[in-house]
C-alpha cells in the first residue's frame, strides 16, 4: 500500500474504537475480584462486590450508551453469556442502538486451561446466550484477562468468528493465517484499559483525560503516513460511573472535533483489514505453543 491509498474508509487517518465489557452478573457469587481487598471467607456470597458488578447493569451501561449516542459513536460490547442471560433487555438495547454484540465467555472466569472440547463449549454457550438476547451472532471474541489457549483461534474460526482482540502487540489490525484462512487480530491495550490503568484507588480524572488526549494526538500524527488505531477499553462497572463518563465526554468532544477520524466498531475494523488486505500486516506464525503468541494450534 502506498501513501496515496487509503489507510481507512473515507481516507480517515485514525480509527478510534471503544470496547465495553458487559460483565455484570457473569461473576461468581463469591470470590470475584473487586474493590474490597479482603477476600470473603467460607465461599459466602460477597454481596458488596456483587453490588459493584450490578452497578454496570443498573447504571454503568445505560450511562455509557447515552454518552455514545450523544456523539454518534458505535462501540463493541463484549458480553459474558451469564450476564446476558440475567439482563437480556439491556443486551438487546445495546444492539438496538447500533453497537456490536461480541463474545466474552460463558462466565467471568479463565478458559485457557480447558481442554479443546470444553473450551469450544465455553465459547459456543456464550454465542448462544448473545444470539438469544440480541439476535446478533458474535464475530469477535475476548477472553477473561485476554488469556487464551493455544487452540483458541482455531476454535473461534471453526465457530464462525472473524477476529479476536486478545493481543496487545500493535497499534493496527493484522492478520494471522490459520488452517482454514485468514483470522484478524484487532489489538487490545492494557494502558488504555480502565481496569488496569485507572482503578478506584488513586483515580485521577485529569491524568486520565490527559492520557487519552496524548494517545490520540500521537497516533493521529502518525496516521498521516501509516495505518493507526486507538483502542479504549471500558468496563460497565468502572467507566460507567458518573465522574468517569464526564471525563470520557470531554475526550469525545475533543476527538470528534478533529477531521478524518473513524470511530468504528471492531467488527468493522476487522472487515476493513480483510478488505484492504494489501495494506494489512500478515503475521504467518508457527504454532502458538512454540512462539508463545496467538496463532494456529500445533
Amino acid at each position: 500500500m502506498t501513501n496515496d491509498e487509503p489507510f481507512w474508509p473515507n481516507n480517515a487517518r485514525l480509527a478510534v474504537s471503544f470496547s465495553l465489557m458487559f460483565e455484570g452478573g457473569g461473576q461468581p457469587i463469591s470470590g470475584a475480584g473487586g474493590v474490597i481487598p479482603d477476600p470473603v471467607e467460607h465461599d459466602l456470597p460477597d454481596m458488596p462486590t456483587n453490588g459493584v458488578f450490578q452497578y454496570g447493569i443498573y447504571e454503568g451501561t445505560p450511562r455509557l450508551l447515552d454518552l455514545m449516542d450523544r456523539y454518534n459513536v458505535k462501540l463493541s460490547a463484549f458480553m459474558i453469556g451469564q450476564a446476558v442471560d440475567k439482563a437480556p433487555d439491556l443486551a438487546q438495547e445495546v444492539v438496538r442502538r447500533g453497537h456490536e454484540a461480541a463474545a466474552h465467555g460463558r462466565t467471568w472466569e479463565p478458559s485457557y486451561n480447558l481442554d479443546p472440547e470444553a473450551e469450544r463449549r465455553f465459547i459456543a454457550d456464550n454465542v448462544a446466550s448473545v444470539e438469544r438476547a440480541t439476535g446478533q451472532t458474535p464475530k469477535g471474541w475476548s477472553a477473561y484477562w485476554v488469556r487464551n489457549s493455544v487452540n483458541t483461534l482455531d476454535i473461534l474460526q471453526g465457530l464462525g468468528f472473524t477476529y479476536h482482540l486478545d493481543e496487545p502487540s500493535r497499534d493496527e489490525p493484522f492478520i494471522v493465517p490459520l488452517k482454514h484462512g485468514d483470522f484478524v487480530t484487532v489489538p487490545y491495550t492494557f494502558h488504555m484499559n480502565d481496569i488496569v490503568s485507572f482503578p478506584f484507588d488513586g483515580w485521577n480524572p485529569a491524568a486520565y483525560e490527559q492520557a487519552l488526549r496524548d494517545e490520540f494526538d500521537q497516533l493521529y500524527e502518525e496516521g498521516a503516513t501509516r495505518r493507526r488505531m486507538m483502542v479504549i477499553s471500558l468496563h460497565d462497572r468502572i467507566s460507567g460511573h458518573a465522574n468517569r463518563v464526564r471525563v470520557l465526554d470531554r475526550f469525545l468532544a475533543y476527538a470528534t472535533s478533529k477531521p478524518a477520524v473513524w470511530f468504528a466498531r471492531k467488527d468493522e475494523i476487522a472487515d476493513w483489514a480483510l478488505e484492504a488486505r494489501d495494506g494489512t500486516p500478515v503475521l504467518d506464525r508457527g504454532p502458538a505453543n512454540v512462539h508463545g503468541l496467538p496463532g494456529p494450534a500445533a
